[in-house]
């Protein structure tokens, strides 16, 4: 004879039903555990061992749900080594997520969180070839801002979001675009002298952003950092622009926020990196 005894749970549920559905849960969980952790770890590949260490499960379950990936593509199996692989759904699984990647709409939120951490203008800028442009701004609720134009092409060498773009493309590209000098001025402050613009590329390459005082506009400063890829490439910059005597004191508080913003730009776009952080005095020309 049935039980016919009350259960508590969702309406209409059944304990059969819902302990099936709990397990069902749990075998993708431990899925989805398995698949990143092939992202989590440098090594190109994986044993069994390893990852059933490495989740605290059972080496038999690690063998199951591998099976099951590889019949998806998700895994590849070297059979020589016995070790697994990401496989090529893996691939087609990122490419289809960065496809859809759209910089500006992401960076949106976050432009807005930094002009309201630091009170200044946020500003984020893309590359066309040799120049980049201002492509989003939002500016602070004070008397006195910074404003730039949108869709407005500066060149590469001027300015603190084009040298953050500068410094963080290939040797190649950068000796390329170094080579066509003459450098143009857009001020007197505009670095224009190869040798010198050259180390300071590699200054800010190691720092992770750069700065311009009055160097693309007269009485204007900036801090820039670049929003990276994941390849490491800079797909845009963000940076933090306000009148050139106000912002000299707060260079350094506004470089923290802009690295803050940055890295979790990058790790949106797929950089694993580690983002640099704010070290010693800053001074400008």
């Amino acid at each position: 004879m049935r039980n016919s005894s009350a259960v508590t749970g969702e309406p209409g549920g059944t304990p059969a039903r819902e302990a099936g559905t709990g397990q069902a849960v749990a075998t993708v969980e431990r899925a989805v555990d398995v698949l990143m952790r092939f992202t989590e770890t440098p090594a190109m590949t994986l044993g069994v061992t390893e990852i059933a260490q490495a989740l605290g499960i059972s080496k038999a379950a690690v063998h199951r749900i591998l099976a099951s990936l590889r019949v998806r593509g998700l895994i590849e199996l070297d059979e020589s080594t016995r070790r697994y692989s990401l496989g090529v759904g893996a691939m087609r699984l990122g490419l289809a997520y960065l496809d859809r990647l759209d910089v500006r709409r992401i960076a949106a939120p976050e432009l807005v969180t930094l002009s309201e951490r630091t009170g200044e203008t946020a500003t984020l800028s893309t590359r066309t070839g040799w120049n980049r442009v201002y492509v989003d701004q939002v500016t602070p609720a004070r008397e006195v801002i910074m404003s730039v134009s949108l869709g407005v092409p500066y060149p590469l060498h001027a300015g603190g979001s084009s040298k953050a773009f500068l410094a963080f493309l290939s040797e190649g590209e950068i000796e390329s675009y170094l080579a066509r000098a003459p450098l143009e001025s857009l001020t007197d402050k505009t670095v224009v002298d190869v040798p010198g613009l050259r180390e300071e590329l590699a200054l800010i390459r190691t720092r992770g952003w750069a700065r311009s005082f009055a160097e693309r506009m007269a009485g204007a400063a900036s801090v820039a950092a670049p929003v990276l890829d994941h390849h490491g490439r800079p797909v845009a910059v963000v940076s933090v622009c306000g009148p050139l005597e106000r912002f000299r004191e707060e260079v350094e508080s506004c470089a923290e926020a802009l690295l803050e913003s940055a890295g979790r730009l990058s790790a949106q776009m797929g950089w694993t990196g580690s983002a640099p952080a704010v070290t010693g005095p800053v001074t400008g020309r």
